[in-house]
């Protein structure tokens, strides 16, 4: 994922050493029970939509642009599934990161999923039987979402 110019700014500033981004990422279901995945250009595989946020940018705000940014689907979040840390990651460059990672379950509003930036290399409608092989964690991610709502999950 490109990075915001708030997060470039901080580049010049502390150079590659490692840096807390809040992040989301949405397990969107259509009527059928499906999920919207895309095949991520900068590592070649098939995950859930997922960003950082904005600085101020409300958590479910800030999922629904992601979503529409990068597959054309208008989404709806419907509840927090898990609240949890991803990484430490360093990027090809040096760069350090590790990500707060909040979780939504959001329903699909309308559009036709496509490739809408430079972020995948496709897009696509999947079935929780026929998934292809995902990132880390996103397996768990669609497993919590589909479950029965309840509390969200949280790393105690």
């Amino acid at each position: 994922m490109p990075a915001p110019d708030y997060i470039l700014k901080l580049r010049q500033k502390i150079g590659h050493d490692p840096l807390w981004v809040p992040g989301v990422r949405g397990v969107v279901l259509d009527d059928s029970g499906r999920v919207l995945l895309a095949k991520r250009a900068d590592n070649g595989h098939w995950a859930l939509i997922s960003g950082m946020l904005d600085p101020g940018e409300p958590p479910a705000r800030g999922l629904v642009r992601e979503i529409f940014e990068e597959t054309a689907v208008v989404a709806e979040p419907e509840r927090v599934v898990s609240v949890g840390t991803v990484g430490p990651f360093t990027y090809p460059n040096g760069d350090v990161c590790e990500f707060l990672d909040v979780v939504f379950r959001c329903r699909y509003v309308s559009g036709t999923a496509r490739v809408n930036d430079d972020e995948s290399l496709d897009v696509g409608w999947f079935s929780i039987d026929d998934l292809p092989e995902l990132m880390p964690g996103h397996l768990t991610s669609i497993r919590r979402a589909v479950a029965p709502a309840e509390a969200a999950h949280f790393e105690p």
